[in-house]
Parts: structure tokens; C-alpha cells; sequence
């Protein structure tokens, strides 16, 4: 018994050294079950690898969804997918295997206001960092042109989209809601120019493309601007009626029906 219980000190110490606190953890677990089960060596191998990878994919997984700044209530669980238009719910299963961001690809998603743009790629930044372990950023476009503002003003604006650059998908919300300024502008398109054919954009915009010189106030960078972003991308057109519109509707609806019943 003695020696049995050393053994298992020096395994503990020796799989701390390695840094493989899974198996630390389950090893006399899995080598009880694998005496019962008569499980070959490979087999009681196989099986500690293998909750060690699972564990580092958990932990990896749960680093990656708090660093996105993403809101985690809009998942796809959540998500209405059945009010997608058919081709639309075609291109968000292509959206979902996340080659385009292998590709360097962008997706740009356009709709009217509670059409369910923001919630679509929050759920699908969500599902890539799930499923398939990519790094996404999530900001709100608004704020993140005022953090690169900040950088620009203290000679950091390189460092900061170096820092941009480290994520494999940047989500920016809202672009048409950025404030009308020149220096706004200067800072936004040169984090899409220096993102250009080297990091994905996903964007939303109620504005469509006619309508982004309000954006970027000079007919050139305007046109700049949306080259950079059409070339190599997928848009995503979200022609529907507002959610929250229709939840409100419903809700009103379902309050009426409900004092005639009592009436």
C-alpha cells in the first residue's frame, strides 16, 4: 500500500512539472477505471490525453470569449434563425466553418434598425470561438474610432492596431453611427486599410454604401474605404422588420386579448 501510494506522490509531482494539471487531477480515477475495464496501456493513455486536450480547449475557449468583448446573451441559441430569409441562412451556415477568416475574408451585414444585424454576429463570433477556437473582437464602432483617437493623440495608434491585428475577426457595430469628423474618419480608415487582405472584418451598418460619405466626408476615401472592404467579402442583407418591433407588437397584442377575455 505504501508503495503504491509513492508511486502515485512521484506521478502527481511529476505531471505538476509538466504542467498537466488535468491528469494530475483524474489520473487514480482513470487508472482504477482502466483496471476494471481491462483497458490496454494505450488505452488508459488515450483516455488521460485525451481529458487533458479537452480541459486546455475548455480553458482556451473561456479566455477567448472574455477577451471578445462579445455579449454572450446574443448566441445562436437565442437567435431567430427562422426569420432568415432562405439565401441568407445559406450564407450564414458558409459563415459558420470559418474558412473566411482563413481566407482574410469580411462580412459586412446590412439592415434596417432591430433587423437583428449586431445579434447575428455576435452569434456568429460566439460559434467561432467555440466550435473552432478563433480569436474575435467585438466593439461597438463608436467606441473603438474614440480609443484610436486616444492612441493617435498619444503617438500609440500603431501599437494599438498591432494590437487589433492579433485578433483573427474584428467586429465593428454600428459603423454608421460613428461621430461625423474628420479626424474620426482618418483613424477609421487607416485601422481598415492596415486590416486590408490581413485580418477579417465583420461589420453592421443600417447606411447603405450610397450613403457612407456621411461616414467618411471625402468622395475618395469614401470610395477607398469600401473597396478595401467589398474586395474579398460576403454581404449579408437583412431585409426583415424589426424584432423588437415585433415583440412589442405581440406583447401589445397579447395584452389586449387578454383585458377583452377578462371583459
Amino acid at each position: 500500500m505504501g508503495r503504491k501510494s509513492d508511486v502515485s506522490a512521484r506521478v502527481r509531482e511529476h505531471l505538476t512539472t509538466l504542467h498537466l494539471p488535468t491528469m494530475r487531477t483524474c489520473f487514480e480515477e482513470v487508472a482504477e477505471a482502466a483496471r476494471r475495464e481491462a483497458l490496454s496501456y494505450e488505452g488508459f493513455l488515450l483516455e488521460m490525453c485525451s481529458r487533458e486536450a479537452e480541459a486546455r480547449r475548455q480553458r482556451r475557449v473561456e479566455r477567448l470569449l472574455k477577451a471578445s468583448g462579445l455579449p454572450i446573451e446574443k448566441d445562436l441559441a437565442s437567435f431567430q434563425r427562422k426569420r432568415l430569409p432562405r439565401t441568407v441562412d445559406q450564407q450564414l451556415a458558409v459563415l459558420l466553418d470559418g474558412g473566411f477568416l482563413d481566407r482574410r475574408e469580411n462580412c459586412l451585414v446590412f439592415g434596417n434598425p432591430g433587423s437583428g444585424k449586431t445579434h447575428l454576429l455576435c452569434a456568429l463570433g460566439q460559434e467561432l470561438i467555440v466550435r473552432h477556437g478563433r480569436s474575435i473582437l467585438f466593439s461597438k464602432c463608436s467606441l473603438l474610432v474614440q480609443d484610436l483617437l486616444v492612441a493617435k493623440r498619444d503617438l500609440k495608434l500603431a501599437k494599438l492596431i498591432k494590437r487589433l491585428a492579433r485578433f483573427e475577426g474584428l467586429i465593428l457595430d454600428d459603423i454608421g453611427y460613428v461621430q461625423q469628423g474628420r479626424e474620426e474618419m482618418e483613424v477609421l480608415f487607416t485601422l481598415l486599410a492596415e486590416r486590408y487582405e490581413r485580418g477579417s472584418v465583420m461589420l453592421t451598418s443600417n447606411l447603405p454604401f450610397s450613403k457612407w460619405e456621411a461616414i467618411f466626408k471625402d468622395p475618395m476615401t469614401t470610395a477607398a474605404a469600401i473597396d478595401r472592404l467589398v474586395h474579398h467579402s460576403m454581404i449579408v442583407e437583412l431585409n426583415l422588420t424589426s424584432y423588437r418591433m415585433e415583440q412589442a407588437k405581440r406583447k401589445k397584442d397579447g395584452g389586449q386579448e387578454g383585458r377583452a377575455k377578462r371583459a
